[in-house]
């Protein structure tokens, strides 16, 4: 006789009334949010503790999901900030000589929910032609559902339009960062010598970011997301850093967009990531818009414009820069292959420069890392006139 069923211990309810059915892991309960999909081959760790995804259930396109367990050292933040994750397979025990705990254990004990089972190619389809839709997840061992209940609750979720989340995953106070990139056989060594003072502004930074910042050359002071131009300049900041984050560009632009523009009247070095390119490029006058289901993964190819390279990197972003809208003195530096929108500009003249992707690579290939040295040169030059 065949295996029988397991009875569902979790389902996926999407707006429109579709009902995914699957083995529920992690955290028992409901949350609500956007559902989007990544198709990183790895991290799955990072891509869950990146701040980026704050409102956010990641669908993971890869089957092979918990197979090399969790540990310390590849947290992005304290705790996980998406919502939720959706994969095809149920987590398998994990090999890997780093693991420190299963991605079972992890999920439930920081809170979140995980549903295996599910067809995530016919999910990651309906992303792509429908948009990023709204979701509610749930997961009861008992099996027990209240669909219509999940349901409205999806269609009663406001979405990500209009909704500032970076004052969610912002840090509370300042604070000094000096740990550097991960390496063999040492880890997280420690910066020890002086470098180039730089201030960042934590939208939702990811720690591998400022590792970057760290090994470029960098001593970084984080500032949270609300800081004003008078709290960074009294820093005498050689270089400014505005970090990637999640929710609306617009949203935070309210408070971050005076901050960038004030500081934009001295003469310093700045560089932007993520929701950070978002923020530099509505300070210089242009607008941003919603995408139809962003761009999530490690495998996106990015062309730069002025050199001809293209480079595979790594996004998270669901809003993105209308080039259009770009004013006079500031140039589209970098494209999507996909899509052809925009993922890097740049003031001309001025050191003031900001990419879409993730150049810190965690997840993801290396090829953007010199984004990072390129900061740190113009910070050199600055100090050598």
């Amino acid at each position: 006789m065949p295996a029988a069923t397991p009875r569902p211990t979790a389902c996926l309810t999407l707006a429109d009334g579709t009902v995914f059915y699957g083995q529920g892991f992690g955290a028992v309960g409901e949350t609500v949010a956007e559902l989007c999909f990544n198709t990183a081959m790895t991290g799955y760790q990072e891509i869950m503790t990146d701040p980026s995804y704050a409102g956010q259930v990641v669908t993971f396109t890869f089957p092979h999901v918990g197979n090399v367990g969790v540990n310390d050292d590849d947290d992005e933040t304290a705790e996980p900030v998406a919502e939720g994750m959706v994969v095809k397979w149920d987590p398998t025990e994990p090999s890997n000589w780093r693991a420190a705990e299963e991605l079972k254990t992890w999920l439930a004990r920081r809170g979140r929910i995980g549903i295996g089972g599910l067809d995530t190619r016919r999910l990651t389809r309906a992303i792509r032609q429908q948009g990023a839709p709204h979701v509610a997840i749930a997961h009861d061992p008992e099996g027990r559902f209240d669909i219509e209940k999940l349901v409205a609750k999806a269609r009663g979720w406001s979405g990500l339009v209009g909704l500032d989340l970076a004052k969610d995953v912002t840090c509370a106070q300042s604070y000094r960062w000096d740990e550097m990139r991960w390496a063999w056989p040492d880890g997280h060594a420690k910066r020890t010598e002086p470098g180039h003072r730089v201030v960042a502004i934590d939208y939702g930074a990811k720690r591998n970011i400022l590792r970057c910042l760290a090994s470029a050359g960098c001593d970084v002071t984080v500032l949270p997301a609300t800081a004003t131009a008078e709290d960074v300049l009294a820093l005498d900041p050689e270089g400014v850093f505005l970090s990637n984050g999640p929710g609306d560009p617009a949203a935070t632009g309210d408070y971050a967009v005076p901050m960038i523009r004030k500081v934009l009247e001295k003469d310093v070095p700045l560089f932007g990531i993520c929701l950070g390119h978002q923020m530099l490029a509505l300070a210089l006058g242009a607008k941003t818009v919603k995408m139809n289901h962003g761009h999530h993964g490690a495998n996106h190819p990015v062309k730069d414009l002025e050199t001809g390279k293209v480079e595979i990197t790594s996004m998270n972003h669901g809003f993105t820069v209308d080039s259009q809208t770009l004013p006079e003195g500031v140039k589209e530096t970098h494209v999507s292959l996909f899509d052809g929108s925009n993922c890097g500009i740049r003031m001309t003249g001025r050191p003031v420069f900001s990419v879409q992707y993730h150049p810190e690579a965690s997840p993801g290939p290396q090829d953007s890392y010199y984004l990072f040295e390129r900061f740190a040169a113009a910070m050199a030059e600055r100090q050598q006139a």
